[in-house]
């Protein structure tokens, strides 16, 4: 079992203990409702405590049951809140640390509550495209007020126990700890204080209403459907808690059980929650066991105070590790801090960074023009120029200065990490951390191990990123790793679609139709339209039989490089990123295609979208075949946290698992009778091929 049962005199504690935040699994389940019957059956027990061991009372339901048989098997959650809520003896639920989705649940079914402070209360499911199932669109709003209910509902965000006992009129918490130590004393104090009041209080016999019911549910259906239009999940949160207020509770349970089973088995969902297992599953490396001992890191270096450099070492600072910044010029050093507290100043003025935590970050970090000052650091990490010859002098300086044992890293986005680890006499201490700009902001580390990395390394720099909130994919050494490897024939299916009839604008809409953050053309002008025409230069002699549209680099050839020069594909004005079409630009599109012989013809949003979004599949199928990533979920991962895939579509490999591979490979075999595409690239790649065959998918 993974609660325990134990008894203190007159009262019956039942301990959920099922590490690491109490999970309501089956065993968990169990164990409730077995405590539960001993204590109503032992005439000594008075009173029942329920409450979670170690560092939470419980996190809601167990995610090692997702998707499986025993997560649907009686006593499931609703049954086990009957079984508090018919207990002949008062349950006292004793919450601290987390008390989130079905955790709080629990507690809600309980005839009273005592929290300790500091304690964080959220239902979270909206975060996976569903709404609490167990009756938290019932119970909540008839604890807290029905306002205060639903915004906690449809925002799926922690509030802090404290905040929510201010609350006017709130009836969540019967009392409030006066520490979390001393939790459990007076939980037991209180529980005894109550042996004997009858009739036992139920959240579900309390009122639940609004006086201005239908315009105030109206105005939130408004308020949602305008934060939330690729996820049905929010609106259906509004209509179970009005339900809560037009209906008697029994029925009001029903509406949620409908609703939940119905979201369940929508797409948006699906992807989700597909999501929400993928980040999770991303840290575990197949040969890398979870106890592999790690490498101290108490201080990092940062080789570069560019705007890599300098988003990186934020990173470090807003995690408490002390940073030493190196650069070749003391005026690039006093721009690189300068920038830096440029960044800070901003949170403070905007109240989302006090002035203490400012000054405290700011102390962390030191600066040097000697690479000899490095020596002391655990971890070092390259932000240079993106070239080879570059690097080679940097990381033959760092093998001359660096402690032994200390990790040398690379932010390289496309080049060869092993190359760049041959550079040292300490191939094993060197691995890629490829940062996406803006580093200090973007969620997604490309993790890049070499052949020769050693797996401690590996173990402490996922746990690193952990520690500065990054979301971690490992990746083989190719040319472009996972994500730009990729982007590389998305780009490329945009230049096609130009040269075919399409212009910028409509490529980018549709593509934004769809859900991503942004269009390919937007895009490039966004990260610079000269990175990609550099790796062109370098394909066209690498590689002379891959095929390019040549208007990209017209483009360039005219000096239209992006938003940091004000024009690209689109114009800017200066301090706003709205993209204005350049009449120009269409004008170059065409007549390059004239040049070519091109008769322009009229191309559909779902012809665009599914050519740029399956070369990204089959790309990535290659790149599961070779071993270079070791999961499809993690080359979702890489997109939604780096390129903006849409959420609700969950990455390119489970958009292309619900669209069904045998599609996709139709799809693609049409692609390859275009005599303008590349008919080569869309020959099916074999795992993705064998898996259509089979009726298989990625994920």
């Amino acid at each position: 079992m993974t609660a325990q049962y134990q008894v203190q005199g007159d009262v019956a504690i039942i301990t959920l203990d099922n590490p690491p935040v109490n999970g309501l699994g089956l065993s968990t389940r169990q164990g409730i409702t077995d405590g539960m019957a001993k204590a109503n059956a032992d005439a000594a027990v008075k009173s029942i405590i329920i409450t979670g061991a170690g560092k939470a009372f419980s996190g809601g339901a167990d995610i090692k049951e997702f998707g499986k048989p025993t997560a649907l098997q009686e006593p499931n959650l609703i049954s086990v809140i009957g079984v508090l809520e018919n207990s002949t003896k008062p349950v006292v639920a004793a919450i601290h640390t987390v008390a989130m989705g079905g955790g709080l649940e629990l507690a809600l079914g309980c005839h009273y509550r005592i929290a300790a402070p500091g304690t964080s209360v959220a239902l979270p499911e909206v975060k996976l495209g569903l709404l609490p199932g167990a009756g938290g669109t019932q119970r909540l709003p008839r604890v807290l007020g029905v306002e205060a209910a639903l915004n906690i509902i449809v925002s799926g965000e922690p509030i802090k126990s404290e905040m929510l006992a201010m609350l006017p009129g709130q009836k969540l918490f019967d009392k409030m700890a006066t520490s979390a130590e001393s939790l459990a004393e007076e939980a037991l104090a209180f529980a005894r204080s109550v042996a004997d009041v009858r009739p036992l209080p139920l959240v579900r016999d309390m009122k639940c209403k609004h006086p201005q019911g239908d315009a105030y549910f109206q105005f939130a259906r408004n308020m949602v459907k305008g934060m939330s239009k690729n996820f049905p999940a929010p609106a259906k949160c509004v209509d179970a808690v009005e339900a809560a207020t037009k209906k008697k509770f029994d029925e009001g349970m029903a509406v949620e059980r409908e609703i939940f089973i119905n979201l369940m088995w929508t797409a948006e969902s699906k992807s989700l929650r597909h999501l929400f297992l993928a980040e999770r599953a991303a840290s575990k490396i197949p040969d890398v066991p979870a106890d592999t001992a790690q490498r101290a890191i108490n201080s990092v270096a940062v080789i570069g105070a560019g705007t890599m450099g300098g988003g990186i070492a934020m990173n470090f600072l807003n995690a408490g590790i002390p940073v030493k910044m190196l650069e070749m010029k003391q005026e690039a050093l006093d721009r690189g801090v300068a920038t830096i507290r440029k960044n800070y100043e901003a949170q403070v003025k905007k109240g989302k960074l006090k002035q203490d935590k400012y000054d405290q970050r700011m102390s962390l970090l030191t600066t040097t023009l000697s690479y000899d000052d490095l020596n002391g650091t655990d971890m070092v990490i390259e932000a240079v120029f993106e070239e080879i010859g570059v690097k080679e002098a940097v990381f033959k300086e760092l093998d001359r200065v660096m402690k032994q044992g200390a990790i040398l890293a690379s932010n390289t986005s496309t080049l060869d990490v092993d190359k760049i680890a041959s550079f040292t006499k300490r191939p094993q201490d060197v691995v890629g951390l490829h940062f996406f700009s803006p580093a200090n902001v973007m969620k997604l580390l490309e993790v890049v191990r070499g052949k020769e990395t050693a797996k401690d390394v590996m173990a402490t720099v996922m746990s690193v990123a952990k520690k500065i909130r990054k979301t971690a994919v490992v990746s083989g050494v190719c040319d472009g790793f996972i994500g730009n490897r990729m982007i590389e024939q998305y780009g490329r299916q945009g230049g096609f679609l130009l040269d075919e009839g399409c212009t910028p604008a409509q490529v980018d809409k549709a593509m934004e139709k769809f859900g991503m953050a942004m269009g390919p053309f937007r895009m490039g002008d966004l990260a610079g339209n000269d990175i990609g025409w550099a790796i062109r230069k370098r394909r066209y002699t690498e590689k002379p039989d891959m095929k390019y549209s040549k208007t990209a680099d017209l483009l360039c050839e005219k000096g239209r490089f992006g938003q940091k020069v004000g024009k690209g594909w689109y114009d800017y004005v200066e301090g706003k990123r709205d993209a204005i079409p350049n009449a120009e630009v269409v004008t170059m599109i065409e007549e390059h295609r004239k040049a070519l012989g091109i008769t322009p013809r009229k191309i559909s949003d779902e012809e665009i979208v599914q050519r740029l979004v399956f070369s990204l599949v089959n790309e990535a199928a290659h790149i599961l075949e070779e071993g270079i990533a070791n999961k499809a979920s993690d080359i979702d991962i890489v997109y939604i946290f780096g390129y903006g895939f849409p959420a609700h579509r969950g990455g390119p490999m489970n958009y292309a698992d619900q669209v069904g591979l045998f599609n996709v490979v139709q799809a693609m075999n049409r692609f390859a009778q275009n005599p303008l595409d590349d008919a080569k690239f869309w020959k099916p790649a074999p795992l993705l091929a064998k898996f259509a065959a089979e009726g298989k998918s990625f994920n």
